[in-house]
């Protein structure tokens, strides 16, 4: 019996540890595959992508703005998000006793369940709703809010883990896409780049201005 308890300790041990020494570990070795000079600002930038309002649509492109590879800017954030996801797949009930983690996703169970028109949407289409809201950089939209909106709506957690990996990878892997080519528009054309960067400000103050006008 003794045995049998301790086993079942070790596996729990193992499915909260694994996910965690998992992303450490691999994100110490990328940075240390970098320049010493990128280093320090990849890991800072990592780090960065766990405190929002801060998300993938501003972590990559200062990445790459700082001289870090595209790819492997948009990867290393994507894993962030899978990493995550394979955390709360073994321990989400852990998970929601977490201070401030905990704390947050009730907030989101919350306004899942009153059928928010934040979230509304992701239900009718299931596995596609759950990667394209990973997919597309909506603030707060990563792996951690995936993983609970899919259990809200009744996925088996590991098909939200795979809607989440598909979903964060093409995510990830487009932005990284986006910036690298404006960063390359800067460099030959500066002011053609500002320009196109005003002009995607100004949408996104206008797609705000309006999501906040609709909740009022």
């Amino acid at each position: 019996m003794k045995i049998e308890v301790d086993s079942k300790l070790l596996v729990q041990l193992g499915k909260f540890f694994t996910p965690i020494v998992l992303g450490v570990s691999v994100l110490w070795v990328v940075g240390f595959l970098l320049d010493e000079s990128l280093r320090v600002r990849f890991w800072s930038l990592c780090a960065g992508y766990f405190f929002p309002p801060l998300g993938k649509e501003s972590i990559i492109p200062t990445g790459i703005a700082l001289g870090i590879n595209p790819l492997l800017m948009g990867l290393s954030i994507a894993f962030i998000d899978i990493v995550v996801a394979l955390f709360l797949v073994w321990n989400y009930d852990l998970a929601k006793k977490i201070p401030l983690v905990g704390r947050f996703m009730v907030k989101v169970e919350n306004i899942g369940r009153s059928s928010s028109e934040k979230y509304s949407w992701v239900k009718p289409l299931r596995f596609i709703g759950i990667v394209l809201f990973v997919m597309v950089p909506f603030q707060g939209s990563g792996g951690l809010v995936g993983s609970i909106l899919g259990r809200l709506i009744g996925m088996k957690p590991w098909n939200t883990f795979l809607a989440i990996s598909i979903g964060t990878v093409s995510g990830c892997l487009l932005i990284a896409c986006f910036a690298d080519v404006m960063k390359s528009v800067f460099v030959k054309n500066f002011l053609l780049g500002l320009l196109i960067l005003i002009i995607l400000i100004v949408i996104v103050i206008i797609v705000f201005i309006y999501r906040k006008t609709k909740k009022n």
